[in-house]
């Protein structure tokens, strides 16, 4: 009589080890870790301004120097390398020098977008040109684009976009990062809860989208430069409720709805329009290419391509 059938062994469950590996490199503990990395080389750079007796930046004193804004970005690139090149071990392909030429690429995006934007309020009344000012512009450039740019790219997509999609998926990593990057201008002069939702609509959703085709955080820089540079040094409309002496005087007018009130053309409807007009070509592509990636709890249903994006 011939033996029975063995069973095929079981596998044995992952050991306490592989858990607690799995654990410290979870997304929400590597936010942490790069919080934690961000305030302490933070204090560091701020000792060490103080000490060499760096003057700081004043958007409002419209003071600037190369010096104090490239120290204001170490602390943010540096967290950001050491997360991505020891904790996540891989190379930081995001912001791999050979994707720079994306910058400009954003930057002319950005021109289009509010070129456009600027028509439309001429167009309809809200924007009048009443002069032409002799702008700083390589202080407006320092203060209204390079730093606000790299340093809220790399916390709001690099970090808070790209860790959410690993965990919870593509389009609740969409809604989070949009919704905060939103209430993070809400601080911001003359910020309402409309401007917020403006900003959270027209920028957050934009910007969250552009990341996620191109895996690239140079053309969000580049499009999150330009748009405040064009916005602010070129056209002289308030950046996000600031105001800014630009090559142009301007003034806004009209209902709030139109003209974005004190906080400026951003919180106007026409340019929660335009910019969700371009939302939705993209939107468009991630649903043609089927490369929105599944929460964690749908693991089973990501593609090799999904698991390679996360990476």
């Amino acid at each position: 009589m011939p033996p029975p059938p063995t069973q095929p062994a079981l596998p044995d469950p992952p050991g306490f080890a592989f858990m607690l590996k799995r654990l410290l490199r979870s997304p929400l503990l590597r936010m942490l870790y790069f919080a934690v990395m961000l305030v302490v080389f933070s204090e560091l750079v701020g000792r060490l301004v103080q000490a060499a007796g760096i003057p700081l930046n004043s958007l409002k004193n419209m003071q600037a120097n190369l010096a104090y804004s490239l120290l204001a970005l170490v602390p943010f690139m540096l967290a950001y390398w050491v997360l991505v090149r020891w904790i996540e071990r891989r190379r930081v392909t995001e912001l791999d020098w050979r994707k720079l030429p994306h910058v400009l690429w954003g930057a002319l995006a950005a021109l289009l977008l509010f070129v456009l934007v600027t028509a439309q309020l001429w167009v309809a009344g809200a924007y009048t040109i009443t002069g032409f000012g002799d702008a700083p512009l390589w202080t407006l450039f320092l203060l209204t684009a390079l730093v606000p740019a790299i340093s809220e790219e790399i916390l709001y997509r690099g970090i808070l976009f790209r860790l959410t999609e690993q965990g919870l998926g593509t389009w609740i990593a969409l809604l989070v990062s949009a919704v905060l990057f939103g209430l993070g201008h809400a601080g911001n002069p003359a910020a309402t809860a409309g401007s917020s939702l403006a900003i959270a609509i027209e920028a957050g959703l934009l910007f969250g989208l552009i990341y996620h085709v191109t895996r690239s955080l140079w053309w969000c820089i580049g499009l999150h430069a330009g748009w405040n540079f064009v916005q602010g040094a070129v056209f002289g409309i308030p950046v996000s409720g600031i105001a800014v002496d630009g090559l142009l005087e301007s003034q806004l007018h009209g209902p709030d709805w139109l003209d974005g009130g004190g906080f400026g053309a951003e919180a106007s409807l026409l340019t929660v329009l335009t910019c969700s007009i371009a939302s939705l070509l993209l939107l468009r592509h991630v649903l043609r290419t089927r490369s929105a990636v599944a929460p964690f709890w749908k693991a089973a249903q990501r593609t090799d391509a999904e698991i390679a994006a996360l990476r």
